[in-house]
């Protein structure tokens, strides 16, 4: 009797129950030839169920890789449009009064000049004012200007020396000598007081070469007279205050040196 129950009991746990031999040689071989594996059985209390195994290439991790950033770019529609705002954009405005000081501060002004005459000629003397205010009006405001003394003579043919300090705007001051021979129809003898407006003297060393000169006088005892000297851009405009007695005309040049010089060549 025992035994025929305990023969019920475990009849229903074996129908339950099913094992299913695996051959591990195949589990092993279906992986190397790249079949699958077969199906691993799962024992789970009274029920089992099998779990697929993943071949070698699914266990191998892969990388994973960003997606690559797209670069930004800029259509050439965009490009000939910016360029064409440029091109038609506005210039910058000039500003007026910057450029009006940048010219004042680099040449001498009317008052300035009128007022370093005076201290040649005298103040007050007479014409000089109406003399440098007609050169002023034809040629500008002068970068430079040079005070001086000479002393000449000339009976057909002349010579001439003088001395003097150069002022230049933003060069600031250095000395200056001058002498010249001259021919023409010229006769009698002179000292002189000089005041010789300069321009376009961009370096004062460029001063101390050979001017052409030509000039005329007609006085007794005292009188002004102007001339204008050139060379390349530099322009010369003596104004002298002679004492003495000079007629006449003359050709020749007026040589500028650093250093006085007695030949006048």
């Amino acid at each position: 009797m025992a035994l025929s129950a305990m023969m019920l009991i475990c009849a229903p746990l074996a129908s339950h129950a099913q094992i299913t031999p695996v051959d591990p040689n195949e589990v092993i071989d279906a992986d190397l030839d790249g079949t699958p594996p077969p199906p691993v059985p799962v024992q789970q209390g009274d029920t089992t169920y099998y779990e697929p195994v993943p071949s070698a290439e699914a266990q191998t991790e892969q990388p994973q890789v960003e997606p690559p950033v797209a670069e930004e770019t800029v259509s050439a529609d965009a490009t000939v449009a910016a360029d064409a705002d440029i091109a038609t954009a506005p210039p910058a405005p000039v500003d007026k009064d910057a450029v009006t000081t940048a010219a004042a501060n680099e040449t001498y002004q009317d008052d300035d000049l009128i007022g370093a005459a005076e201290g040649v000629f005298g103040k007050g003397a007479e014409g000089l004012a109406k003399i440098i205010e007609d050169v002023l009006d034809k040629q500008g405001k002068p970068s430079a200007y040079i005070v001086g003394r000479e002393a000449g003579g000339a009976f057909v043919v002349g010579v001439r020396y003088g001395s003097g300090t150069l002022f230049h705007k933003v060069e600031g001051q250095r000395n200056v000598y001058w002498t010249g021979p001259s021919i023409g129809f010229d006769a009698g003898g002179n000292a002189a007081q000089t005041f010789t407006l300069v321009y376009n003297l961009h370096d004062s060393q460029d001063l101390y070469k050979r001017f052409p000169a030509g000039e005329g006088a007609a006085y007794l005892v005292g009188g002004f007279t102007a001339s204008y000297v050139r060379r390349g851009d530099i322009v010369l405009v003596p104004i002298r205050l002679g004492v003495g007695a000079r007629l006449g005309v003359n050709v020749g040049w007026i040589s500028y040196s650093e250093k006085q010089r007695w030949l006048p060549l």
